[in-house]
């Protein structure tokens, strides 16, 4: 079966011109999505490291695992994002080494930045509860417990 090839010209035919509205509709749409996911997935990461967790992985990657270093953690931190309604796969041990317990987070281009912000609330105060926050490049959450000023030094 021959195959056809259309070629834009100044004889356009409607059946023509509708295949070409087609395909650069299909084209923009595919690069609307890649980019809705490369800044979805960016704005994730940059906001769990904010936050004090550390997360493995390429910047650019949607597939984002972050640490829970214990594996008696793996447990009550599914449980809690259950609790929540959050989705999380968490993997550990002989997966993972032994210390390198983790939970992966797959973000999508279908996320809206509401979305995001509620797994990122749940995980800031999930971090908290169970002392999931090891990096030692973040700001504190907490910036009062630190604040130098605010320290009495007694005589």
């Amino acid at each position: 079966m021959p195959m056809l090839v259309w070629i834009p010209g100044t004889s356009d035919t409607p059946d023509g011109m509708q295949m070409e509205c087609v395909v650069h509709w299909l084209v923009f749409s595919r690069l609307q999505r890649v980019r809705q996911l490369e800044k979805n997935t960016r704005y994730f990461r940059r906001k769990l490291h904010e936050m004090g967790f550390i997360i493995y992985g390429n910047d650019d990657s949607p597939v984002v695992p972050l640490l829970l270093y214990m594996p008696g953690k793996i447990g009550a931190f599914a449980r809690r994002m259950l609790e929540k309604n959050i989705g999380v796969v968490v993997v550990g041990f002989p997966a993972t080494p032994i210390t390198e317990s983790r939970a992966r987070f797959c973000v999508s281009a279908a996320h809206t930045r509401e979305m995001l912000d509620t797994v990122l609330n749940a995980l800031d105060e999930l971090g908290d509860f169970l002392h999931l926050k090891y990096s030692r490049y973040s700001k504190s959450s907490h910036p009062e417990l630190y604040e130098e000023s605010r320290l009495e030094l007694e005589d």
